[in-house]
Parts: C-alpha cells; structure tokens; sequence
C-alpha cells in the first residue's frame, strides 16, 4: 500500500483515548523534529483497537492536521490488540520466495483465527538457535477485518495509508534510534488507555511479545465508580490528582490497586518468558505510554524484578526548535509520544 513519490511520511497514532501526529525531517546535522500534535478524544469512540464511531474519529483526524498545519497526506498508522498476532517461529530452511509460497501454510497452526481472514506477514531472522536445519521467522497476522477499518477512516480524514505497523515495531524502531542495544535483553513496555503491550528485545530482535487488556483507562474506571462522574472528569481527576469530589486518599488507593493488577499481569508474562527462556536476563525496563507516568507503577516494578526501569525519550537524538517546542513540554508528552515518533521515522519503501 504505497502512494506518492516522496518518502516522506507523517506518523500517525491513532490511541483510544488520544490521536497523536508527528513530523521529522532530515537535516545535514540530524533528523529533527518539525511537527508534533495531539487531541484528545471521547472515550468509546474506539474500543479494544476497533473503531466504533469512523465519521467522528475522521474529523478529529482532520481538526488535529489543521491545527498542526500538516499538509502532508501521506501517514503511516500502527494497529495492535488481540486483532494482530506476532509470533517467533522456527520452520525449514528455505529463500525469502519459497517461505511466500508456504507462509499461509506455515501460519495456520500458530494463528488462533481463519487463515482467510488474515493478512500475513513475516521476516526472516537467521538459522535457529537450537536446529542447523531451521530458520526463526517472525510472523505477523493482522485480521483483514481490522486492517480495512483503520485504512477506511483515514481514507476519510481525506489521507494516504502508506505504511500499517504494529505498535510495537514502532516502538521498537523509536527505541532503536535513540538508544544504542546492546546483546542484552531489555524489555519495552507500552502502558496505553486500555492495552499493555510487551516486547522483549535481545539487542535489535524480539525475543518475546504479548498484550494484555489493561491500562490506564482503569483508574478512570474506577473512579467513575466510586464518585459517579463522568470518564472525561474523571481523566482529569487522575491527571490533576486534586478534586472536590473524592480525597487523595481514595485517589492514591485505586491508583495502587490499578498499578498492582498491572505488575502481577507483567510478571505473569515475565515467568512464561523465562520458562520458555530460563538462561536469559531481562536488565532494564523502559517504559512508554500514559501509564508510564505513574511513578508508583515504576517504583514497584522496579522492586519486584530487581531490575532498572526508566521512561522511554523518544526525541532524545532529534533536535528541536526551542522557540516552537516547550523543552518541559516535551519531556512531559515523551511516553505518549513514542508510538508516534516510531511512525514518523519511517518512509515510503520501508520493510
């Protein structure tokens, strides 16, 4: 799905709870930050990964480029969700040709859903580690079904899908770019509104991914609740964490409550990793995404696998006009924004 000849490409992330859109240029000295927006939008207008109202969801679209002056149209979006499947498999040694014959045949066994309702595709990532005769394979499935709807609303936010990445390969891409991974195993995790999403990295490869249905829009939840507001106040109530109508206490105890469902989730994918993996070491954590703000969620993470954890700067290795971006704004939207700037690096052609 390539449109246009420059390959140049505006990222888009389209998150439950925030549209957000960035732009980055190539200088002499650098890649450099030129655009960088976002808009919040009502809950339920997209659930799980599926967009349930595309007319209204298309004009925030278009009310977000406005605003950020983007005249570009070509986009490159990411999906993620129990809708996407990203799996490490080893199969026969075979050339890149051969696997496209057999890839649909190959998938069916790992792929939870018709094999006709999916689009496939894979990267082939050298001899296996355990068999001569194999090569691992990083296949990924993503249910025709989801990937028409995305391409359908950004058609009518009057805009080119030039690009559909995972969530996760965005945010590993943005990770690669700004740090420098070594061959140890670090663990990227992405705390969305209503997705936790895991992927563990042994130098610039995926060991290892999963999602879970948690995420920040918990707390909101159970704020509603407790005081019976609306979710948009109580988005605010979570952000502001002062408010008339419940006490810091009440507000520190879900907090704990959501942080501590959220770290029993990640350790229960943790010790399926290291059962499949027992001889690897998982070193640091970086975390991304709103949740990634919470620092009790850091704190106990941190506590509980004895290992570093830090949030993710996606603008690390880019320059940014002072005068244009607040450098205290940028550090605050930095975990929320790295989806995005994963998108916005990529260019037409791209694998």
């Amino acid at each position: 799905m390539f449109f246009g000849k420059k390959n140049h490409l505006i990222g888009l992330d389209i998150g439950s709870r925030t549209i957000k859109v960035a732009e980055v240029v190539d200088t002499k000295t650098g890649s450099s930050l030129k655009t960088f927006n976002a808009i919040d939008i009502e809950p339920e207008l997209i659930e799980e990964g599926s967009i349930k109202d595309p007319e209204t969801v298309a004009e925030y679209i278009r009310e977000l480029f406005k605003s950020a002056k983007l005249k570009e149209k070509n986009v490159a979006i990411s999906i993620g969700g129990y809708s996407v499947i990203v799996k490490k498999i080893n199969v026969q040694t075979m050339t890149e040709d051969e696997l496209h014959e057999t890839i649909h045949f190959e998938a069916e066994q790992y792929i939870p859903f018709d094999i006709n309702d999916v689009n496939l595709d894979f990267q082939i990532l050298g001899e296996s580690e355990h068999n001569p005769n194999q090569m691992s394979v990083l296949l990924v499935a993503a249910k025709k079904e989801m990937v028409n709807e995305y391409i359908n609303l950004v058609q009518m936010a009057n805009l080119n899908t030039c690009i559909i990445d995972v969530d996760a390969f965005a945010l590993q891409n943005i990770f690669e770019f700004n740090y420098t991974p070594e061959d140890e195993h670090v663990a990227l995790i992405d705390i969305g509104a209503s997705k936790t999403s895991l992927n563990i990295l042994k130098g610039t490869s995926s060991a290892f991914m999963r999602d879970v249905s948690l995420g920040s829009a918990q707390i909101n939840e159970k704020i509603v609740s407790l005081v019976d507001c609306s979710l948009e106040e109580a988005e605010s109530i979570k952000f502001q964490q002062q408010s008339d109508i419940i006490s810091l206490e009440d507000l520190k105890k879900i907090v704990s409550s959501v942080v501590a469902d959220w770290c029993t989730e990640i350790k229960r994918a943790l010790d399926f990793f290291y059962s499949t993996y027992p001889e690897h070491q998982i070193t640091s954590f970086v975390l991304s995404g709103g949740g990634a703000n919470i620092k009790e969620f850091r704190h106990i993470l941190a506590d509980e696998t004895s290992a570093e954890v830090e949030v993710i700067n996606p603008f690390k290795n880019f320059s940014a006009d002072s005068s244009r971006f607040d450098a205290s704004y940028l550090e605050k939207i930095a975990p929320q924004a790295a989806i995005c700037m994963g998108l916005a690096i990529r260019k037409i052609g791209d694998k």
